[in-house]
């Protein structure tokens, strides 16, 4: 087979391959845009969880003063009935001041639970409103992951159809020839024929010289790019 007709099967073949070549980076990236999104969606339920740690140390906190409180009831209790042991009317004021200080520290406690139990249902609201945010927010992040990964199974398949186009092409280009081809292929980012167009070459556009553009077109041996070794071609 003449040199030029194998040129058009190399054109015909880089068309394929620089289709592959794309196709294959492309799917390259899509394990690391599905991490992304895993990422950016874990990073959006971390407001919840912030939500969920205080309110769990709101009701730590709930029980604990609720604790205090019960030992301070039993203080007052337990000094109430010390009253009726006391001899002396000195003694018995000391104790019922006794007894009113430790009261007014229940008092205390008392409205700190109350407070406590405001900020619990204070939390409580945030926390539906971030359920439902997180809802959509997974709704979204699922829907996003599935157009991703169709994308992937969708590139499979047109790379297995862009392979059974290739082995067609192959058996008309002398083996010599393909091997010369792939090893350029290989060292230029899938790019190894290029189109001479305005005298510049079509894979680095340095400038071709005219005594180059005439041995392409004599069609005697294979011309490559001075510049980036491609193969060069003229329509």
């Amino acid at each position: 087979m003449d040199l030029k007709t194998q040129i058009t099967s190399l054109v015909k073949l880089q068309d394929l391959d620089s289709q592959i070549y794309a196709l294959g980076n492309e799917k390259a990236t899509k394990p690391q845009e599905i991490r992304v999104l895993e990422a950016a969606f874990e990073l959006k339920k971390q407001g919840l969880a912030e939500l969920e740690k205080k309110s769990l140390d709101l009701q730590k906190q709930r029980k604990e003063s609720e604790l205090e409180l019960a030992t301070n009831a039993e203080g007052v209790k337990k000094l109430s009935g010390q009253l009726f042991s006391l001899k002396t009317n000195k003694e018995f004021q000391a104790m019922q001041q006794q007894i009113a200080d430790v009261k007014a520290d229940g008092s205390v406690i008392e409205e700190k639970i109350l407070i406590l139990f405001e900020e619990s249902d204070k939390i409580k609201v945030q926390i539906d409103a971030e359920n439902l945010r997180l809802k959509e927010e997974e709704r979204v992040f699922l829907q996003q992951k599935k157009a991703v990964e169709l994308r992937g199974e969708e590139i499979t398949g047109r790379l297995s159809q862009l392979d059974a186009q290739r082995k067609q092409v192959i058996p008309s280009i002398d083996p010599k020839m393909l091997q010369e081809y792939e090893r350029i292929l290989h060292s230029r980012d899938g790019l190894a024929i290029v189109r001479v167009k305005d005298n510049s070459c079509g894979g680095c556009h340095m400038l071709v010289p005219p005594q180059v553009i005439n041995l392409i077109r004599m069609y005697e041996h294979i011309i490559t790019c001075e510049v980036c070794n491609r193969i060069l071609y003229i329509e």
